[in-house]
């Protein structure tokens, strides 16, 4: 037995021996550089390539199957002198015995010097598909009567494929240098290319972290875009369970290029890749990322990959300054009343999301000095639908609104100026002539509304304010709707508390056609008109509570062009008000002294005039409101006019007519003391000039007064004529009389 043994080592020896001199011979005395026009022959029959080799080709047989290329090029078979790839040198090596048991176990895998050069044609084919389908063969020709395989020569059932065992890989490392992808698209002419490809990694096997490190240099012309990066982590697999890993990524890098207008983007990221395929899912945990001086955590999570994917997860960005990293990204804002608008930014939510929408839910966003909470939505990435639920504690929308522009400043102190004149000549006496009517506009044409990003806008908004600031209207409780989509927006409602009065908005806007078309209605309730005016920059004329009801529509988008187009209807009512700076008891004792033929022995004591209550009805044409019906209580008198409010200059021209309804309290001044027969007659005034001025506008309307004294000559007359006649005539002459001298 032992003999037996021995010669069985033997055997086995010199089997060996005999493997080791004929792997020997074969790789030293079998040169493959003769058989390179073979070797090209095979590669256009199998693969449909044509393959070039410039360099030597170098191989090892044994205990490495080894192989290293140099200077080859490779190409279509069906364009030739068009090659995709070209590589400087290829080596690879691979272990003999493991290849048996269907495991590759394989040294470094060095690649230097690749290019590939992928384009598409006008037709949208590639330059590569037609690799690896070479032509078919012509078919053998069938034996008569030659039996069919069977299952057992076909080592399978009938039906049934082959069952492969999946290769083990161990691979030491695999080291990728000096590597460049060029990509083209006739059709689009869009290009890409990445250069300066590195690629270096640790040992290769199935269940273990692999280190990995990538970096290189992107570029784009569509848009022009230049990219720095570099990626390096732990990397694991497991076929058989579909399950990937990237462990402690880390990605960085820079980016400059058209969409930044010159401006540099820095960017990093880290966190835990996993991809599941038997589970469909993917995840990103730990997910940290920066760009600029943008920090945020989260973490995101993918379900449902081969159907319809379902995004979950959150994120959280820290405070950082919104209008500097949108400069940084070379994204010019439109200029705002505050320059220091969008300083801070902050924002933690739950993502939910699908390959055609995003959502964030459970919102809490910090934009300067406000905080909201509630959902933003893009329901329809390709239709940009917007929806928003939004409570916030405060916002001050003026910050962000742009400021007054220069040709609307001019207007206004063009006109500013033509209304202190007009107060300068003005005197509270009402002694001097009637102001001149405005004619300086007072109303910008600066376009105000983005006409083209409204046409595409589809938007629902909901929005809930505890206090919101408008064209410095302090509105409490303030609540918002509003829809979008096709070019009409429609405000659904517009609700608020303002000066311990409230109001109601809703209103349309279509910009589907050239010019814009808008319309609104409002109410207003006890409002108090002064403070209205003040928010306005404007010094009241008056005080006293409006409630309002208007119904108005207009067209164009500028100020000028609202008002000149405003047209529709209205009524107003102001009460417990005040006609501040002008005393039309003064007036009215001028008017009275007038005819009792007596001067005035001093100046008026007083400098306002109260009333109970204002109203009337305003129809609106091309920016000019009539006022038909306008009517006024004031203690001891009323007053009715009308008139007209030219809103395009904001000047008014009114007749006023003022009653004494029959207070016979004493005068300030004797010379106008009321006398009973001035009770019921109507006293005419005139006013005309800047609404600014108010009541300072009014004189007495010297016309007018000749008429009421006609109408007390002829009162008095008829007194006589009583007195003198008595009984003595009959009643018809002496009505006669009296007709003749009212007449």
């Amino acid at each position: 037995m032992k003999a037996l043994g021995k010669i069985l080592g033997l055997v086995f020896l010199g089997l060996l021996l005999i493997l080791v001199a004929l792997g020997f011979a074969l790789t030293h005395l079998f040169d493959p550089n003769d058989y390179k026009d073979e070797i090209r022959q095979l590669a256009r029959d199998k693969a449909n390539l044509e393959l070039t080799l410039n360099g030597d080709i170098g191989w090892s047989l044994f205990p490495w199957l080894g192989l290293e290329l140099h200077e080859a090029t490779l190409a279509s078979a069906a364009s030739p002198d068009q090659p995709f790839a070209d590589l400087r040198m290829l080596g690879l090596s691979v272990r003999v015995l493991p290849l048996l048991r269907r495991q590759v176990q394989m040294s470094d895998i060095k690649v230097d010097g690749l290019n590939l050069t992928l384009s598409r044609d006008e037709q949208g084919r590639g330059n590569w598909q037609d690799i690896g389908h070479p032509a078919k063969p012509a078919a053998p020709p069938v034996a008569i009567n030659q039996p069919a395989p069977s299952a057992a020569t076909a080592g399978t059932e009938p039906g049934e494929a082959p069952k492969a065992q999946p290769l083990k890989l161990d691979i030491d490392s695999l080291t990728l240098n000096n590597a460049r992808i060029d990509y083209r698209d006739a059709k689009s002419g869009q290009q890409f290319s990445a250069e300066g490809i590195e690629l270096s990694t640790g040992a290769i096997r199935e269940g273990a972290s692999i280190p990995l490190k990538l970096s290189a240099l992107f570029a784009t012309n569509q848009p022009v875009l230049r990219a720095k990066t570099e990626l390096q982590g732990q990397l694991r697999f497991d076929r058989v369970l579909k399950r990937y890993q990237f462990e402690d990524l880390k990605l960085s890098g820079e980016a400059s290029g058209e969409p930044f207008k010159g401006k540099t983007l820095t960017f990093a990221a880290q966190g835990q890749l996993l991809l599941d395929q038997a589970a469909q899912v993917a995840e990103w945990t730990g997910l940290k990322f920066s760009v600029n001086q943008l920090r945020a955590l989260g973490e995101l999570n993918v379900r449902d990959l081969n159907n319809q994917p379902k995004l979950t997860g959150g994120l959280s960005i820290a405070q950082f300054n919104l209008r500097e990293f949108l400069a940084d990204l070379g994204q010019q804002l439109p200029a705002s009343a505050d320059a220091s608008s969008l300083g801070k930014f902050e924002l933690v939510t739950r993502l939910k999301g699908s390959p055609t929408s995003l959502s964030l839910d459970e919102l809490h966003l910090k934009l300067d000095d406000s905080s909201f909470t509630g959902t933003i939505a893009v329901t329809d990435f390709a239709k940009q639908a917007l929806h928003a639920q939004l409570k916030g504690d405060r916002l001050d929308l003026d910050r962000y609104l742009p400021p007054q522009a220069k040709a609307a400043v001019a207007a206004s102190s063009s006109r500013q100026a033509e209304v202190k004149s007009t107060v300068a000549t003005a005197s509270q006496s009402g002694s001097t002539e009637l102001p001149n009517a405005p004619t300086q506009q007072a109303w910008s044409e600066t376009p105000v509304l983005p006409i083209d990003q409204l046409r595409k806008l589809d938007l629902q908004l909901s929005l809930g304010l505890g206090q919101l600031t408008l064209d410095q209207l302090p509105i409490e409780n303030a609540s918002l709707k509003a829809q979008g989509k096709d070019g009409l927006l429609t405000l659904e409602s517009l609700r608020g508390e303002l000066y311990d009065g409230n109001f109601a908005v809703n209103a349309t806007l279509d910009v589907r056609p050239t010019i814009p078309l808008l319309s609104a209605q409002k109410r207003i309730s006890r409002i108090p008109v002064e403070q209205l005016l003040e928010s306005q920059g404007q010094k009241p004329p008056l005080k006293g509570l409006l409630d309002l009801n208007a119904d108005l529509s207009t067209s164009g988008n500028s100020q000028k062009a609202w008002v000149e187009g405003l047209n529709g209807t209205a009524s107003f009512a102001l009460s417990d008000g005040v006609l501040l700076e002008a005393n039309l008891e003064q007036q009215l004792c001028q008017g009275i002294a007038t005819l009792n033929r007596k001067s005035l022995s001093g100046p008026a004591r007083g400098k306002d005039t109260p009333f109970e209550e204002l109203k009337g009805n305003l129809s609106f044409r091309n920016g000019v409101a009539s006022n038909p019906d306008l009517k006024a209580r004031i203690p001891g008198l009323s007053v009715k006019g009308n008139g007209d409010l030219d809103l395009r200059v904001l000047g008014m021209d009114y007749r006023l007519g003022i009653v004494i309804d029959g207070d016979k309290s004493a005068m300030p001044d004797p010379a106008c003391q009321v006398n009973p027969r001035y009770v019921g007659i109507e006293w005419p005034l005139r006013c005309r000039g800047p609404l600014e001025l108010g009541a300072k506008a009014c004189r007495l309307d010297k016309d007018g007064m000749g008429k009421v004294a006609g109408k007390l000559a002829g009162d008095k007359l008829n007194e006589k004529i009583e007195e003198k006649l008595g009984d003595k005539v009959s009643p018809e002459l002496k009505d006669a009389l009296k007709g003749l001298f009212k007449r």
